[in-house]
């Protein structure tokens, strides 16, 4: 595709990661290696532990490196459900976040409350938000099921959510307006969105909402919380896997989103190098010298994202003259460290009718590198829930 073809929203899902995270008290903007050579490949979709991810071009024909799976949503306690296909994978965010225009209208999801009145949510990217209500829902992800769990429905035009309040829309741009996707499946290192939450309504994330809608305090309990750490058993994190993508792209692009690590014979860790992340979920990449503390691997940023001057930009995008051949260094919590090896392609030579491609951009974040859904092509990537134990020990860990 031409530089013009990108859209904004696509450029905002490199952001994703960005969703507010307060983790140990400390309230964040924004939020390692072996040899590049993947374990073998966990069992195929069909295995109950397991859901198909589909790398297409979306729901507009517009999208970009988007994995996407189909989650299933049911009133609490019966088979009333709905399927909801399109759903982008997140490793960068924590719960699952669904439009609502993608969810039946009969399925009546009851909301939160908090001593008594409904909750909303506003979610902070970097630079927006998306704003919905809270309600409860069974939640099955291929054979594994959350029970009862807080999701945020998106746009809810039920009173008393309709009107996003100003605490919440002086943040930035409305994501929700135009999000491009049936919803994110956020399924990162940590349970919950909003830690601090819990005891304050400062970070402004959580709303009780009667006449009017005004920042609360939230227990954890009632929080959007990543749904693998409530499944009964294999809930100690997840593995994504993903074929290579040659030079050009792919049109479409299948793998597994497999979970648990370490509890099936289809998600063991093999010969993955275990990269301890800080408090905040993060580790450290070298570039060209330059070491970014803010790091992360995010299946749901649509490239690389990263500061490099020296290669040319085109809405976002790098579009160097030729395919660049790079290196970095990621470095664990614990001084785990090896050498990655990525390329980037320009985006003015991706073809209209590619899914998946080698490409990346200017991140516009300081201290940051993202290593988007190309860093995914071609390995397994483990991600551990923190506190949760694993072979490697407690999570929070990224391994691959």
């Amino acid at each position: 595709m031409n530089a013009g073809a990108v859209t904004i929203r696509s450029r905002a899902r490199s952001l994703s990661r960005c969703i507010v995270l307060v983790a140990a008290g400390v309230l964040a903007a924004c939020g390692g290696g072996g040899s590049g050579e993947a374990p073998a490949a966990p069992a195929g979709p069909s295995a109950p532990n397991a859901l198909a991810i589909t790398v297409d071009r979306g729901l507009d024909g517009a999208a970009l490196n988007s994995p996407f799976v189909s989650v299933t949503v049911c009133m609490p306690g019966t088979a009333t459900c709905h399927t909801v296909d399109h759903v982008l994978v997140d490793t960068g965010s924590f719960g699952l976040r669904l439009m609502a225009s993608a969810v039946a209208p009969a399925l009546s999801l009851p909301p939160v409350t908090h001593t008594g009145t409904p909750v909303a949510e506003c979610a902070h990217f970097a630079t927006g938000f998306v704003w919905g209500s809270v309600r409860r829902a069974d939640v099955k992800l291929g054979g594994e099921t959350a029970a009862s769990l807080p999701v945020q429905i998106i746009g809810d035009t039920a009173a008393p959510y309709a009107a996003v309040p100003a605490a919440c829309s002086n943040t930035g741009a409305n994501f929700g307006a135009d999000l491009g996707v049936n919803g994110l499946l956020g399924i990162g290192v940590f349970n919950e969105d909003c830690p601090a939450c819990a005891s304050s309504p400062a970070p402004a994330v959580y709303f009780a909402c009667g006449t009017g809608c005004f920042a609360t305090s939230l227990p954890l309990a009632s929080q959007v919380a990543n749904p693998v750490g409530a499944f009964a058993v294999n809930n100690n994190g997840v593995a994504i896997v993903l074929p290579a993508v040659p030079p050009g792209g792919a049109a479409t692009l299948s793998g597994s989103l497999i979970f648990g690590i370490g509890t099936q014979s289809n998600n063991q860790l093999g010969s993955a190098t275990v990269y301890a992340t800080n408090r905040l979920g993060n580790f450290t990449t070298t570039y060209k010298g330059v070491a970014y503390s803010s790091s992360f691997l995010d299946s749901g940023s649509n490239g690389i994202f990263f500061t490099d001057p020296d290669i040319a930009q085109c809405s976002g995008f790098f579009c160097p003259p030729m395919p660049l051949a790079l290196s970095a260094v990621n470095t664990s919590a614990t001084g785990v460290s090896a050498t990655v090896d990525f390329t980037i392609e320009s985006i003015q030579t991706i073809s209209r009718g590619v899914a998946a491609a080698h490409v990346g951009g200017e991140i516009g974040l300081p201290n940051t590198f993202d290593w988007g859904l190309p860093f995914f092509y071609g390995r397994t990537v483990f991600v551990a829930i923190s506190g949760a134990p694993t072979p490697q020990g407690l999570g929070p860990y990224w391994a691959y």
